[in-house]
Order: C-alpha cells, then sequence, then structure tokens
C-alpha cells in the first residue's frame, strides 16, 4: 500500500503507502471505516502490565552480511530491539509475538523534544530503516527527536506473513467481460485460501486496532507518557486510530495523504476514479510535449489513443513484454498506478514504460525498462508475497468484505459507461471477499479534537485530497496543510516542496498547530 522501481516507501498497493512501480508514486491503502465503529478508548488493564514493565535490550541492527538496512542503521547509531506483545489482546496471558522496533537517539540530548513513531503505510511496509530519511527530512529539528522505527506485526521482522502468492499485490482490473471476471473470482478466491491454509490461525490478529496496542506498549516500554508521529497514507491512519484508542498519549501528530476514515475497507479503491482520470490527462500532455522522445502522440488526445490501443491490444491478447506476459487484468492497473506522480523523473519513467507497451501492442519484440521490470516483478512473480499478503491480512481483519461475487460484477458494469479504464479495477473482487474468517472487531470511528496536522495534495491520485479533507472534519483539533497543483502521494519530505517541509517541522519544533489550514504551492 510507500516511490521507486524499488524504492523504499510507498508501494503499488490500492492507497498508502505502497513501492513506486513504473516510475510514479503509487497509490495505496488507508483509512477505517466509520458507521457502527469501534469508538470507545482503550483501558490497559492489569493484565498487560507484565509487557509494559518488561526490560528492552538494544542490539545491533544488522542481521547477516546481507542486511543493508541493519547495516545503515548501525553507521547512523541507531540501534535495535524487540518486545513481547499479546498475540490476542483479549487473551494477553495466552500466545505472544514479537516486535521489531529500531530507535535512532537524539543528536541533541541537551534539548530533546521526545519521540517520534514513524510508519511508512501500506499497510504491511516495513519501517525500521524509516528513522534515516527522517532524520534528513527534519532538518535541525531531527536533532532533538528520538526517531523510532517499528515493523508492525506481520511485517518485515516482526514475525513476518507470506501466504505465498504468485504476486505481490493482488489489485488488477476485472477485465472487459464476464468470462474475464470470473478469472479474476477464481484468482481472488485462490489468494485468500493459500493465506487460510498457511496462515489461518494468526490472520484473525492482524488488525490495524491490534498494531494501535503495540504502538502503546512501545510507548510504555520507551518510558514516554506521550510519543509524536508521522505515518503516511494508510500510517496517517493508523496514527488516526492510535488517537483515537488512546487518547491523551499523543504529542505531535503528521498525517500524511490521510484518506477518508469513512472509506478503507476491501473496497478502498472506489473514488479513486476521478483524480487518477485527471492526473492520467496531465501526464498525456506532458507525454504529447516530448512526443519526439517517448512518440507517443503529439497532443494529449493522441496520447489517451495510444492508452487505449495498447488496453485495447492487452484485451485481445496478452502483451510480450521481456520474459512477461501482460493482459487485461493487468495493462490497466499499470496504467492507472503509473500517472500517480507529476515529478519529473517519475513522469519520464513512466512514459518509457508505456512506450514500451505500446510497442509490445504492436508486436514488437521488446524488454522492458528497469522500472517496468521492477513493476512486472512486483505484479507477476512470487518474490513480493511477503509484502501483498500482510496487506491483504490487514485490511480484511479490519473491515468485512461482501461476499456475493454478484455485487462486484454489478458494480463493475455499472461503472463502465463513465469510468472504462478504472471502473474495472476500483470495484473489482479481491481476496477480502472469500476471507476465512469475519473481522473479530468493528472498525475505529474517528472522531475527536486530539491536535494533529494532515497533509495532502491536490492531486493525491491514491487517498485524494477529498479524503484527507474528511479525515481533517473528523478530527476536529486538526489542521490541514495542502499542496496546490501538485499530483503525488507522500509529500512531507519525499515530494521535495520547501514550503511543506518547512511548515512541518516548524510544527515538530514548537508542537503549535497553525492558527488556520495553511497552504503551499507547487
Amino acid at each position: 500500500m510507500t516511490n521507486k522501481t524499488r524504492k523504499t516507501r510507498t508501494r503499488a498497493l490500492p492507497w498508502c503507502t505502497l513501492a513506486k512501480r513504473l516510475g510514479a508514486a503509487a497509490g495505496v491503502l488507508a483509512l477505517a471505516a466509520s458507521g457502527t465503529a469501534a469508538h470507545a478508548t482503550e483501558d490497559p488493564g492489569t493484565e498487560l502490565a507484565a509487557y509494559h514493565r518488561q526490560h528492552v535490550t538494544w542490539t545491533e541492527c544488522r542481521e547477516g552480511a546481507d542486511d543493508e538496512v541493519g547495516t545503515a542503521l548501525d553507521r547512523a547509531g541507531a540501534r535495535c530491539a524487540r518486545i513481547t506483545v499479546p498475540m490476542d489482546y483479549s487473551r494477553p496471558t495466552g500466545r505472544t509475538m514479537e516486535i521489531a522496533l529500531s530507535r535512532l537517539p537524539a543528536a541533541d540530548p541537551a534539548h530533546r523534544i521526545g519521540t517520534l513513531m514513524l510508519n511508512h503505510g501500506g499497510p504491511a511496509e516495513p519501517t525500521l530503516g524509516m528513522p534515516l530519511e527522517t532524520r534528513a527530512y527534519m532538518g535541525e529539528v531531527g536533532s532533538r527527536y528520538d526517531l523510532i522505527g517499528i515493523d508492525p506485526r506481520f511485517v518485515g521482522r516482526s514475525r513476518p506473513l507470506d501466504c505465498g502468492w504468485p504476486t505481490g499485490i493482488w489489485v488488477r482490473s476485472a477485465g472487459t467481460g464476464r468470462a474475464a471476471f470470473d478469472r479474476q473470482v477464481a484468482y481472488q478466491r485462490d489468494l485468500a485460501e493459500r493465506c487460510a491454509a498457511r496462515h489461518g490461525d494468526v490472520l484473525p490478529y492482524a488488525t490495524t486496532r491490534n498494531t494501535a496496542r503495540d504502538m502503546d506498549i512501545v510507548r510504555t516500554v520507551l518510558g514516554e507518557r506521550r510519543v509524536s508521529y508521522l505515518g503516511y497514507s494508510y500510517g496517517a491512519y493508523l496514527g488516526a486510530v492510535y488517537m483515537q484508542m488512546f487518547p491523551g498519549r499523543t504529542d505531535r501528530m503528521v498525517l500524511d495523504s490521510a484518506g477518508d476514515p469513512g472509506t478503507y475497507g476491501p473496497r478502498l479503491l472506489q473514488g479513486r476514479e476521478v483524480p487518477t482520470e485527471q492526473a492520467l490527462r496531465a501526464w498525456a500532455s506532458w507525454a504529447a510535449a516530448r512526443h519526439a522522445a517517448y512518440g507517443l502522440g503529439a497532443s494529449r488526445h493522441a496520447v489517451l489513443a495510444t492508452v487505449r490501443r495498447i488496453v485495447g491490444a492487452a484485451t485481445d491478447r496478452p502483451l510480450r513484454v521481456g520474459s512477461y506476459e501482460v493482459d487485461e487484468h493487468v495493462v490497466p492497473y499499470l496504467i492507472s498506478n503509473g500517472v500517480g506522480s507529476d515529478l519529473e523523473g517519475d513522469r519520464a519513467a513512466f512514459s518509457g514504460a508505456v512506450r514500451v507497451l505500446d510497442k509490445a501492442a504492436r508486436g514488437i519484440t521488446v524488454a522492458p525498462t528497469p522500472e517496468l521490470e521492477g513493476s512486472l516483478q512486483f505484479v507477476l512473480d512470487s518474490a513480493s508475497s511477503h509484502y501483498g499478503s500482510p496487506a491483504a491480512a490487514i485490511i480484511c481483519g479490519d473491515v468485512a468484505a461482501p461476499r456475493d461475487p454478484e455485487v462486484y460484477w454489478r458494480d463493475i458494469e455499472r461503472s463502465r459507461d463513465r469510468h472504462p479504464l478504472l471502473g474495472p479495477i476500483t470495484n473489482n473482487i479481491a481476496p477480502c471477499a472469500f476471507w476465512p474468517k469475519a473481522p473479530r472487531e468493528r472498525p475505529t470511528r474517528i472522531a475527536n479534537d486530539t491536535p494533529a496536522l494532515i497533509v495532502s495534495a491536490t492531486g493525491d491520485s491514491a487517498t485524494t485530497y477529498r479524503g484527507s479533507r474528511a479525515m481533517h472534519r473528523q478530527l476536529t483539533g486538526s489542521r490541514l496543510l495542502t499542496l496546490h497543483g501538485a499530483i503525488g502521494h507522500g509529500v512531507y519530505g519525499t515530494y521535495g516542496n520547501a514550503c511543506v517541509d518547512a511548515k512541518v517541522n516548524a510544527y515538530l519544533e514548537s508542537g503549535r498547530l497553525p492558527d488556520g489550514n495553511p497552504a503551499c504551492t507547487k
């Protein structure tokens, strides 16, 4: 659910924070459902006292010669540890599991502000190495915080969950007809059955609310009365859930690229059609101005016609790109995911990938660009199963999905006229329709006046600016920092806007929110 051919943060999941494929910021996951949602705060109770009193042993972070993240953390002066948490918080004396965390201590301890917990998003994005990049974003104020990276439960070093999927992400287009949709039903059912067979005993405990509970044990073990927090995309939702469940235990909260708390769940892609179409048109204009370089068309209309031709060719037969075959389920996803950033390098990488797809659609033998190959590996082989598996487990464990495939088919058919490319993606069936167990808890209803700074770009096609405004309304003590005119997912420190970075850092330094809702321009 975080900017890369295999970059370090956002991945190609529906929301949050997921790896940027085709050189464009991917959208991916995020927020909690409302309605009859869980609203009560948490009482730690005496049964958790032993967890709160546990001793933490800090060690080197590196685990093996090939551990690049651990090596980089050690070089920066960070230390790592594992803490024990209940597998099932309703039975704290039962099974336990370990959560891995890193700590990059304040370089200016005499002026230390406190502890800043971090989350990349996803869900299921490893966060252990995040303190390194975050300190660079923070400038001088970064030296005044202990930065804490936590691999959430079932992610990274925290008892990783891997269902043995043949893909790193379940998101696909339903295709053009009923036969294509039926193939998707079988495919998504298979993904769910693999998770049930391998991890059915722990799937009920892979939830956002349990991750928030883990965070509170980390807070206590670190000896902090209150903690600050920075989370992107799904990580913004996780921060909001923590604020809701544990009021009075937060200090400075930055929720970047936050989504609508009322739309999180298995169908969280719905509502992304219009901003993604706007991003597609903006990219098409950019590519048209560079027709000499990419050959995709000399006008926006011509570039969009090229995209339609590629999608149509993939519908007729899978396109051969190097050793990969990409069909009507994959090509629309690659297109929709690739337009999510207006940064020059991202657009150039995506345009190069589309050029390859265009040649493949015309029957020309082609090899993928490095960026396209990274995307195809993520989507079409099993190397990233460990990423998509826990992401699905968390979403399916948080919010129940419709079980009847006909519900999805009807929504897909209704969406085709208005959104022929995106409707079959945003309304498609997913593994949650076949998940072995229903959620054990109702999703968290976000509604409080805890202070927070929400950051959003108006052109975000993943969590959407509309979603960030919805989060702002639910958090009545928050302020909304808007980056106008930008297409991107993940703003603070990652988009490269000096105005946004300065305003966030000023808040992290002073702890004072702006009087109103501030704005920056691209």
